[in-house]
């Protein structure tokens, strides 16, 4: 117990919908909180309004704790000097760990952060205005990090390269799979009714964004009118017609469900740094399509089609590939153990070695 860890973990993807990377935060900090003996986590929201509810966002064991000023003004103020530091709100810890790209300036503590991906670095004009000045503020965070976790060794490379972080100072520490997905049935007849589900559907998991690359996929499907209606699950998403249709933000369960009902998952994104819907997905048993990204490459293995960015035609026949290939016993076991390799326990530990790194 002596030599217990206190971190510090960026709790605020924890409020409000939570996107993948608040799905990360929730998983990381449920399995830390799970070694007591090893590191005593607190969690902080970097809010004005609503830190107090990241209290009932966490695990039980972890600590709260908010930084009572606008996440706005904070950046400004960490891009150009090294104030506030998080201790003076949260109290000293020996690590502090940047779970969403921003590593907050610390007086004792060792800084880790985490990078997601760098897609934005060539993409600035399409964040919004109140990130304008995230890839400068990352590039601080990088060069203040004393370690930098990545989801998959294509983002380190990336980081490597783009933000001149070497390769001992960042450690992998892939994304899991919930044993729940290994369990998803396809929905039922209450749950089809709510959310009007065609009896075949193919599926987008995602918030819409230009990265994502919706675009490409419908003009794949209204190009091939033999493919079943497509769904687009998560935030931002318009239908159109029967032929494309929305579900919105789903809760996790139902979110199971619908993913294990589909006929094939679709991910055609320009970039990706993990891309978990795609694990989800053969952890069900799904076939999946998706971009010939680095990432993706690396997370799916050899199961799944992969695509050229961009290219509407051959996705489209990818779709229609995915779909006639009845998968095999040997298939459905091999997506069922790869998905079954990738757990939030071994992210963990992983994270682990990142903190006993960033305090030695």
């Amino acid at each position: 117990m002596a030599d217990r860890l206190k971190v510090l973990l960026d709790g605020t993807p924890l409020l409000g919908q939570r996107t993948g990377i608040g799905r990360y935060t929730a998983a990381l900090a449920e399995e830390l909180a799970s070694m007591p003996d090893e590191v005593d986590v607190r969690a902080v929201a970097y809010t004005f309004r609503g830190w107090r509810g990241l209290r009932s966002a966490l695990p039980h064991g972890v600590r709260a704790r908010g930084m009572p000023v606008p996440a706005r003004l904070l950046r400004k103020s960490w891009l150009k000097s090294s104030f506030p530091p998080v201790e003076i709100y949260a109290g000293l810890a020996d690590v502090v760990h940047g779970t969403n790209f921003v590593l907050p300036p610390a007086l004792f503590a060792g800084g880790v952060m985490t990078v997601h991906d760098l897609d934005f670095l060539d993409a600035v004009g399409e964040l919004p205005p109140s990130d304008r000045e995230l890839p400068e503020l990352v590039r601080k965070c990088a060069r203040r990090a004393a370690v930098v976790c990545t989801p998959t060794q294509a983002v380190a490379n990336v980081v490597t390269e783009r933000l001149g972080v070497p390769a001992n100072r960042i450690v992998v520490t892939p994304l899991g799979v919930d044993p729940a997905w290994f369990a998803a049935r396809p929905p039922g007849d209450s749950l089809a009714a709510r959310l009007n589900l065609p009896s075949e559907y193919l599926l987008f998991v995602g918030a819409d964004g230009p990265r994502k690359g919706l675009p490409t996929l419908l003009a794949a499907h209204a190009a091939t009118p033999s493919l079943p209606p497509l769904l687009l699950v998560g935030p931002g998403h318009r239908a159109d017609g029967d032929r494309v249709r929305t579900a919105g933000y789903l809760s996790d369960v139902d979110l199971r469900s619908v993913v294990a009902g589909a006929a094939a998952l679709v991910l055609p994104s320009r970039d990706e740094g993990f891309g978990l819907p795609v694990l989800e997905a053969l952890a069900c048993n799904v076939p999946v399509v998706c971009s010939d990204v680095p990432a993706l490459r690396e997370v799916a293995g050899d199961l799944a089609h992969l695509v050229p960015v961009g290219d509407a035609e051959a996705l489209g026949a990818a779709l229609v590939s995915a779909l006639e290939d009845p998968p095999t016993p040997d298939v459905f076991a091999a997506r069922r153990a790869h998905a079954s390799a990738f757990t939030w326990r071994n992210c963990a530990e992983r994270t682990l070695d990142a903190y006993h790194k960033a305090r030695a």
